[in-house]
């Protein structure tokens, strides 16, 4: 249940080129996120765990996005003629967008790994002979054939760079791309995180999927407060979850674990607690799939439950019509707005990744998106906490050109379905 991969490892590093990279940056562990995470000399404690965060963020940190692409389209109100700019992650949201027919999509992120998935799934969209073929690369877990698919309709029309990435074999012989064969969803850093989780569970006797047998609201609320909820409580988890390190896995750097911390009882077991209490009871398993990979560790089959909507059969022949209005970039998020002409981008989606940001970094990224931002745009962001971040940190000279829409965003929060979030915020750009 990622944070989402923060912004400052996105912002950082200005020797980035603004399009493609070459394959020995893709492959350089941690050096450039490290660049964004450092803050601390290194052998202190608090540089030992910067380094080790980046160290693991130096690979797939998401198979698939964890903020709620439906919450995020009805907040930007993306329609027709937009012109979008976003983080990338794992780039759920980026296909998601392609059903409202924007105009154009830019997804900007620095983790290669996440370059070399959102330029694959395009290509997927793109090449795969089916809806039912999409489905079953990016929604059914041990389809054993998604290789042979991959070899002979999406990688002769890869970049080189993400084919290698793709191609490449680990310590046993493997080619990456032979986990679609097996559960896609269960690798990467946050699948692991999420595998541990059960084990974890599952030492203390519970089964996590056995909340998928719930038939309503009720029953989910059963299994978490009789079955879950004991084990979140057991003094182990509240030891182990007190260090910053254990919830790297959840894309939380040592940074914003500060700020999570504070939307509890001064413990990280009751924010968790808390959030989890929120991803298995308030939202009907039939409507949540977040639920169904945290719980059961797979998409539902089609007709089973709601897919994300890429996944949807109905938006199929939206998504593949558009998808030629996304651009993909191994880029500083910064620098590829300060290469954008003003007033000329209606849409911002920044994901939870300002929690990472120093004040100056925030005035500096809140400087470009004022400057080409078109009038009445929107920006849309998740905290940790359950504040906005940018009162008393971002001048009052830039936060004056914006309105915050606090009712729309308390309702864009509660209504989220990935539930690991504290806060929602929604920020519109005011007539000069």
């Amino acid at each position: 249940m990622p944070l989402s991969y923060p912004l400052a490892a996105k912002q950082m590093g200005n020797h980035f080129a603004m399009t493609d990279v070459s394959s020995d940056l893709v492959f350089r562990r941690g050096k450039e996120v490290g660049k964004a995470v450092y803050q601390n000399r290194p052998l202190s404690q608090a540089g030992l765990s910067e380094r080790l965060f980046a160290l693991l963020f130096s690979g797939l940190v998401y198979p698939q996005i964890w903020e709620d692409p439906e919450v995020d389209m009805e907040a930007m109100q993306l329609g027709q003629g937009h012109r979008l700019v976003t983080i990338a992650s794992g780039g759920c949201n980026i296909l998601a967008y392609l059903t409202r027919s924007p105009e154009r999509v830019d997804a900007v992120d620095l983790n290669a790994a996440h370059i070399a998935l959102n330029r694959m799934k395009l290509e997927a969209v793109r090449h795969l002979p089916s809806q039912g073929d999409l489905f079953r690369f990016f929604g059914a877990a041990d389809t054993n054939h998604n290789s042979q698919a991959y070899d002979r309709f999406i990688a002769p029309h890869l970049d080189p760079v993400s084919r290698h990435y793709w191609e490449r074999r680990s310590w046993r012989g493997r080619r990456r791309i032979t986990v679609f064969d097996r559960n896609f969803y269960q690798t990467g850093l946050l699948g692991l995180f999420i595998a541990m989780g059960h084990r974890i569970a599952k030492f203390f006797g519970v089964d996590p999927a056995g909340l998928m047998a719930s038939k309503s609201l009720a029953d989910q609320r059963r299994f978490f407060t009789g079955e879950l909820a004991p084990v979140l409580d057991k003094k182990l988890l509240r030891w182990a979850t007190s260090r910053k390190a254990s919830l790297f896995g959840l894309g939380i750097p040592p940074a914003q674990y500060d700020s999570l911390i504070t939307s509890g009882d001064g413990s990280m077991a009751s924010v968790l607690k808390a959030r989890l209490e929120k991803l298995a009871c308030d939202f009907p398993l039939k409507n949540n799939y977040f639920a169904w990979q945290a719980f059961a560790r797979r998409y539902p089959n089609p007709g089973e439950a709601a897919l994300p909507a890429y996944l949807e059969e109905a938006n199929y022949k939206a998504i593949r019509n558009n998808v030629d209005r996304v651009g993909i970039h191994h880029a500083n998020l910064i620098e590829f707005l300060a290469g954008k002409d003003a007033s000329t981008v209606d849409r911002f989606v920044l994901l939870d990744a300002q929690d990472w940001m120093t004040n100056d970094q925030l005035n500096a990224l809140w400087s470009e998106i004022t400057r080409t931002a078109s009038v009445g745009a929107r920006v849309i962001f998740r905290t940790a906490a359950e504040p906005s971040l940018l009162p008393g940190r971002v001048s009052i000279s830039l936060l004056d050109q914006w309105t915050y829409e606090d009712e729309a965003s308390r309702d864009c929060s509660a209504r989220d379905r990935s539930a690991i979030y504290g806060g929602f915020h929604l920020y519109v750009k005011r007539a000069a």
